[in-house]
């Protein structure tokens, strides 16, 4: 049983070494977690320099378990079962003295051979003494063998890692540019229309399903949707509006309309954000529209996030405050709890209830802003980026009271940037 915990365990480190001897080679990506060897990790569809990584993993069990042997070979070879020897021995040296006696009288002859006998069981008892000391040893060493074997396929690759003379712009995709511009030749709202014409231009097919964001770069792109089917360039097209805004936009437009209600399926949507992170996280709903935002854009087979430069973060919180749609039932108790959340409160500034039009999170009137929904707003303002966004957003969405809040988390296919030099696709970290 001792045995076979020890081998357990230095499977596992094996793996895990592997692994990244494997993808290192392979890819020039080390794995840094112990994650790396979980089964999702090592058998997922992604592919590797055009190594599947289920190839790897094999290669990695496949590794460890060459090890394991050779390390059980070398046992094999350097020692015996112990009950081979030890048990032997000791019949031999208390066997030896009736054996030799029963043969007959004491004479000098019988006396030689027993000796002899005498003096071969003693040897054969030291044999067996160095054969359990070389058998103990053996198990001591088998497990860090295997290990060490592993780690050298690990060090080998870390060594290859920090040799290996890369210039710095291969590691990382070069901007894929979609629009140029002179610089400083175009105003922030001539960019924002080129960016929702774009948006539109490359993911809208006649006969889909088009989510239309809110906002005054969304606004371009629903724009851009009305005069393509007034152009009879996008047939049999339906639309559905993220807030009434919108809703009266489109209506104006001529563009065929409906709601979640008839169809819960869409092939792309095209909204705005306030901030964007690396990650491609994002803080939406400074028009107060968050809620029915994110319930179209998370049923949507594609999210294209349309953003100018000046909407691109390190990191979300301190750039633009985050709404959260609370109910107006007891709002002030709501407010305090979401305050205090674990994820929120490290980072937070103030919480701030919005104040007149729901649609800025300035105050510009002394009623409390209602949403198209009946419900109020509270933006969060931060002090310093949330350390754990992820968290913040589950943490938000499990508070009783809070509707649903502006962090957009893993939801975005693409990001396309405005900026002074044109449009382009923003890179993910």
């Amino acid at each position: 049983t001792c045995w076979a915990v020890k081998m357990f365990r230095v499977h596992f480190l094996s793996v895990y070494f592997f692994s990244a001897a494997l993808k290192q080679l392979l890819s020039g990506n080390m794995p840094v977690q112990y994650a790396d060897i979980e089964a999702t990790s090592l058998l997922s569809r992604e592919n590797v320099s055009g190594v599947s990584t289920k190839t790897l993993g094999l290669a990695a069990v496949l590794g460890c378990i060459a090890c394991s042997m050779l390390a059980v070979a070398a046992d094999r070879a350097l020692v015996r079962s112990v009950s081979l020897y030890a048990p032997v021995a000791q019949q031999t040296t208390t066997a030896v003295r009736p054996a030799v006696a029963a043969r007959g009288p004491l004479t000098r002859v019988n006396a030689a051979k027993m000796a002899q006998v005498v003096v071969d069981s003693r040897v054969e008892a030291t044999a067996a003494q160095t054969q359990m000391s070389l058998d103990s040893q053996a198990h001591s060493l088998s497990g860090p063998l295997t290990v060490c074997l592993a780690a050298v396929a690990g060090l080998a690759a870390l060594f290859a890692k920090v040799t290996r003379q890369q210039p710095a712009a291969a590691t990382s995709r070069p901007r894929q540019w979609i629009m140029a511009a002179e610089a400083g030749a175009l105003s922030q709202d001539e960019l924002k229309k080129m960016v929702g014409y774009q948006a539109v231009d490359n993911h809208c097919k006649s006969g889909m399903v088009i989510g239309l964001g809110t906002g005054s770069t969304a606004a371009f792109a629903v724009e851009r949707v009305g005069q393509l089917y007034k152009e009879g360039k996008l047939k049999d097209i339906i639309c559905i509006p993220t807030s009434v805004r919108t809703k009266e936009q489109a209506e104006a437009l001529g563009i065929p309309l409906c709601t979640l209600n008839e169809k819960s399926h869409i092939d792309v949507s095209i909204d705005g954000a306030d901030e964007v992170d690396p990650d491609w996280n994002l803080v939406k709903g400074g028009g107060g529209a968050l809620l029915r935002e994110k319930m179209v854009e998370i049923v949507s087979d594609k999210f294209i996030c349309i953003v100018d430069e000046s909407k691109l973060c390190k990191g979300l919180g301190p750039g633009f405050p985050l709404p959260v749609e609370i109910t107006p039932f007891c709002h002030e108790h709501t407010m305090r709890v979401v305050a205090g959340l674990p994820a929120i409160a490290p980072h937070l500034k103030e919480a701030v209830l919005r104040m007149g039009s729901s649609s800025s999170n300035v105050k510009d009137g002394d009623n409390i802003a209602v949403t198209d929904n009946g419900n109020y707003i509270v933006d969060l303002h931060f002090k310093e980026c949330i350390a754990d966004s992820p968290a913040a957003a589950s943490q938000l969405k499990n508070t009783v009271g809070v509707v649903d809040h502006g962090l957009f988390i893993n939801m975005t296919t693409e990001v396309i940037v405005a900026g002074s030099k044109g449009v382009y696709v923003m890179e993910k970290a």
